[in-house]
């Protein structure tokens, strides 16, 4: 037992950043869609990442073949060779690619200091959906690996490493090529959980003022953490390039919001309030506002 909570205790003290974007994934996923659906998510989501790596490490599918290298293993929880952490992070980086995908894909509507996606169950399953997100959670594994693979510069430690080295900062492109297929499955995953339909408000969705953008909020500071890691260790011209290659989408991310906001008709309305009827845009039309 003191063994066992040794480790528990190392799990959270080795990775402290891992269990702060964890929790702030909470935070946002189940004012969203309520708690059970969460935690079903993240743990479908767990057990999808896991596999993933644990057939990448035995047979090279899905990113190719690479290794953990274990040296922590007395000191955190680790599953048949994969850290814990690891996989656990693929949860909370699918859902913030997911949410800033139904950001996008969604209309606007703002009031005072307010603002609500007005998504629908339709567009929520919709294969655009899927696809964007699954998208921007690859993009974030192009920013993240690089420098995680840098990790004994830097707190993370020297956790695993590539049989050959790749062309991209030493990474592999199979290793992004099997980022997008199992990003595609984890989003999926969530759309199938999310897809059963209640007769009323799931437990623990509410209306948090702005909550629609908690979760591009949290996508963007996965993508600024890495991106000030890889500053900080020096590799400048890597930062450049993780930087330019979100700076456009980021800027017509913003841009096109502004354009759309308040700008959806009757119908998009109607739609989003009869498929969340506990939405906070209900009640400013209930306010006669």
């Amino acid at each position: 037992m003191p063994h066992f909570l040794d480790i528990a205790i190392g799990t959270f003290a080795l990775r402290p950043y891992v269990f702060a974007f964890f929790g702030a994934f909470l935070l946002v996923c189940v004012p969203h869609v309520g708690w059970r659906r969460c935690l079903t998510f993240t743990l479908a989501g767990y057990l999808i990442a896991f596999a993933s790596e644990w057939l990448s490490i035995n047979t090279g599918f899905p990113y190719g073949w690479y290794y953990y290298i274990d040296t922590t293993s007395s000191r955190e929880l680790w599953v048949a060779g994969v850290p814990f952490f690891d996989s656990l992070s693929y949860v909370f980086l699918a859902y913030c690619s997911y949410a800033s995908a139904l950001f996008i894909l969604s209309p606007l509507k703002a009031w005072r200091w307010n603002l609500v996606t007005l998504e629908t169950r339709r567009i929520r399953r919709s294969f655009a959906a899927l696809l964007l997100g699954a998208l921007l959670q690859t993009m974030l594994d192009i920013v993240i690996d690089p420098v995680a693979l840098q990790g004994s510069r830097w707190f993370l430690g020297q956790i695993y490493g590539y049989r050959e080295r790749g062309i991209h900062f030493g990474v592999p492109l199979s290793n992004y090529a099997g980022w997008l297929l199992t990003s595609l499955v984890l989003i999926a995953a969530f759309q199938l959980i999310d897809a059963r339909r209640l007769s009323d408000k799931a437990a623990g969705a509410t209306g948090i003022p702005c909550h629609s953008l908690f979760g591009p909020l949290l996508y963007l500071s996965v993508l600024t953490f890495n991106i000030a890691m890889t500053l900080a260790i020096g590799e400048r011209f890597m930062a450049l390039c993780s930087a330019l290659m979100f700076i456009l989408p980021v800027v017509m991310t913003v841009l096109l919001a502004f354009g759309r906001v308040n700008r959806f008709t009757k119908d998009q309305l109607g739609d989003h309030l009869r498929d969340y009827p506990w939405s906070p845009a209900g009640s400013v039309l209930k306010g006669g506002k």
